[in-house]
């Protein structure tokens, strides 16, 4: 129980410094944040970003309806900037369905977005494009809204795992003291019946 203990410490650990940092940044006159692949540990970014699986996550990404749900919840520029895009998927959705504030597309819709005559040297800027299909699935905010989701879960699934250490510790100090306990009155009786 002791060992089982110990790894579970570890993996607390371990997840805790992983998720540690968050690539989420404040953009000024919106109602949601967008997010930096530089802002999140290196091991998820290499594990998750950098790793073969992208194209099947992205593929994943293209098929589900993240983005299809923001053209109808909002119908106005105002509205969309005002708006905090859905909890739930919100990482996903400002990174994924968008083009980085930076760039400085012009809002048409949701999804539908006017290219700059300038635009800034962000690759994500590039990678932006108006098809349902590719949006901005190649790009680094994309992969920085995933690792944002990812952190999310991983933080909620390191509260069980306290819960889980918590009881585990509590279980294990019980059965240690109830152990002692058995021992000093096995050595208190064995000390009675030598003396008689």
């Amino acid at each position: 129980m002791a060992i089982l203990i110990a790894l579970l410490l570890t993996l607390l650990v371990f997840a805790f410094v992983v998720t540690r940092p968050d690539g989420g940044y404040a953009v000024p006159g919106r109602g949601y944040r967008e997010y930096r692949i530089e802002g999140f540990s290196s091991w998820l970014q290499g594990h998750i970003v950098d790793s073969k699986n992208w194209g099947a996550i992205r593929a994943c990404l293209a098929e589900s309806d993240v983005c299809s749900r923001l053209t109808r919840s909002y119908l106005t520029a105002d509205q969309f900037f005002a708006g905090h895009i859905s909890p739930l998927q919100q990482r996903l959705q400002s990174g994924c369905c968008k083009p980085p504030t930076v760039c400085g597309y012009s809002y048409v819709s949701p999804t539908t977005w006017l290219n700059p005559a300038n635009p800034t040297g962000d690759p994500d800027c590039y990678n932006w494009s108006n098809e349902p299909n590719q949006l901005c699935y190649n790009c680094n905010s994309c992969r920085a809204g995933l690792l944002g989701n990812l952190r999310k879960e991983w933080r909620k699934a390191s509260t069980f795992l306290i819960v889980a250490a918590v009881v585990l510790i509590f279980v294990y100090v019980v059965a240690c003291c109830a152990f002692k306990n058995a021992q000093t009155e096995d050595l208190f009786r064995r000390y009675k019946q030598g003396w008689a």
